[in-house]
């Protein structure tokens, strides 16, 4: 994918002439840039359908619900807010705002800020309930992890074959996450709301006119935990807080009573879906170093800690 390909995209599908395009080294899922000072272009992989409703949804809550802390994709011609480039990655076009993000992990003194964010966010619910795509609930790369410790023998790159030996020495344990997962969603109740899913610091862009909302390919349809386990004070800490005082001001606020089994669902779907995706990259081609080397240490991390 070159500079070129971008500037023939971003005319075809929004008849934009960009001038000066920049490479970003940053965020993660997803490839970035800018352009003229204007736009920030972001290019990912991800399955479009899905991908697609995600961000009609956010153009939706900024523009019908009102919620200006939504930094929502441009929507080109026809509507869509992707483009399809000649090598098969969507492209989406965003403002480039001027802010400074936080880091990911715990939420500073600002909890009271976002939690308001996620209060307004989810009474927004019946206005684009119709246009955002589900959540599903199974656990995230089951069978992928139930197979990949007895399957052929990873060869794809330098730590290939380490990762899969984690996974086959941390079997049991996994298949201990992947059981407690089911049961834990088997008790949920019936509310679902309109969810952002990852409202860690790291999405939480600040700027002169107050906290912004970014990264919104993620947004399902689910229960209000999905959102909420990340307003605690360490969100990954074991046995989460379901009377954390963030979590208290969000039920004072819409009256729903927050469920610690979804709480630890949340959580626990988190490390899982973690472990998959950096297996998953260890068992494809790549290289030492870089982000393979990190994937297999954050991947020892979750298995070993």
């Amino acid at each position: 994918m070159s500079d070129s390909d971008l500037v023939v995209a971003l005319k075809a599908g929004w008849d934009i002439e960009a001038r000066k395009i920049a490479y970003l080294p940053v965020g993660a899922g997803g490839y970035h840039w800018t352009v003229d000072g204007r736009w920030f272009l972001t290019v990912t992989a991800d399955e479009s359908g899905p991908l697609e409703r995600a961000l009609r949804t956010a153009r939706a809550l900024r523009r019908d619900a009102g919620l200006s802390f939504v930094v929502a994709a441009e929507p080109g011609h026809g509507g869509s807010p992707l483009w399809s480039l000649p090598s098969g990655p969507n492209l989406s076009v965003f403002p480039l705002v001027d802010g400074e993000a936080g880091s990911f992990g715990p939420h500073p003194a600002d909890r009271d800020r976002v939690v308001d964010m996620l209060v307004a966010l989810h009474r927004a619910t019946p206005v684009v309930a119709a246009a955002a795509p589900p959540s599903d609930l199974r656990p995230p790369g089951g069978d992928f992890l139930r197979a990949a410790p007895t399957g052929d023998r990873w060869a794809a790159g330098p730590y290939a074959a380490a990762a899969q030996d984690l996974l086959a020495t941390h079997a049991a344990k996994i298949e201990g996450w992947l059981a407690r997962l089911a049961d834990l969603a088997a008790g949920f109740g019936p509310a679902r709301v309109v969810t952002h899913g990852e409202p860690h610091p790291g999405n939480i862009l600040r700027t002169a006119s107050g906290p912004r909302l970014i990264d919104w390919d993620t947004v399902r349809l689910a229960p209000p935990e999905r959102d909420l386990w990340l307003l605690t004070g360490d969100p990954f800490a074991p046995g989460l807080d379901a009377g954390d005082a963030a979590l208290a001001r969000y039920a004072d606020a819409t009256g729903h009573r927050v469920s610690p089994a979804a709480l630890a669902f949340y959580q626990l779907r988190w490390t899982l879906a973690d472990v998959a995706a950096y297996a998953r990259d260890l068992s494809r081609p790549h290289g030492p170093g870089g982000d393979a080397e990190d994937a297999l240490g954050y991947l020892r991390g979750h298995l070993e800690g």
